[in-house]
């Protein structure tokens, strides 16, 4: 039997919260500062814009996108251990919110990414506003999914049962019984 700590669950918990801000920012900073506006750029713009973005953000994404789920689900399951119930349930609610995004942006969003990095302004397609508006709508969504996974990240922290100056009467158990200290 192996037994976490409180500690190691504040950690786990924190590190979780981390990532799911890291990737809600990036996607906050795309869509404040780039998505609303990039249905108005020429072609010319959009192309060296959206090439550079997609240049700088799919690796780290992925990376970030990836750990946050992982970190997330162990959060979630440790939190249930626990006996932690309404901040399990908040981080559940957190991590299926990332998942959302995760699955937004496999179907949706990489797929355009990919399209529009083999573009040139000679090979547009006639349908190239359509396909950038599609983009637009769906980072939209998937930035505010990524903004309420962090909220009920940060809430699950908020409300997670602690035992003060004391050792925690329900530690977290990994395999067989649970058992206190």
């Amino acid at each position: 039997m192996i037994t976490v700590s409180e500690s190691v669950l504040k950690w786990v918990h924190f590190v979780s919260i981390m990532l799911y801000v890291l990737v809600a920012g990036v996607m906050w900073g795309t869509w404040l500062s780039l998505a609303r506006t990039m249905t108005d750029y020429d072609a010319a713009t959009f192309l060296a814009d959206g090439k550079h973005m997609i240049e700088n953000l799919a690796t780290i994404m992925a990376v970030l996108m990836i750990s946050a789920v992982v970190i997330g689900l162990v959060t979630v399951v440790l939190l249930f251990r626990s006996r932690s119930t309404v901040a399990a349930w908040l981080a559940a609610i957190g991590l299926l919110l990332m998942i959302a995004v995760m699955v937004i942006t496999l179907a949706v969003e990489v797929p355009i990414d990919n399209l529009i990095a083999t573009w040139t302004e000679a090979t547009l397609p006639a349908d190239w506003q359509e396909i950038r508006s599609r983009w637009s709508a769906f980072h939209t969504v998937r930035t505010f999914l990524a903004l309420g996974a962090v909220a009920a990240a940060v809430g699950a922290g908020l409300t997670t049962s602690t035992t003060v100056g004391t050792r925690s009467q329900h530690p977290v158990t990994i395999e067989g019984e649970h058992s206190t200290v």
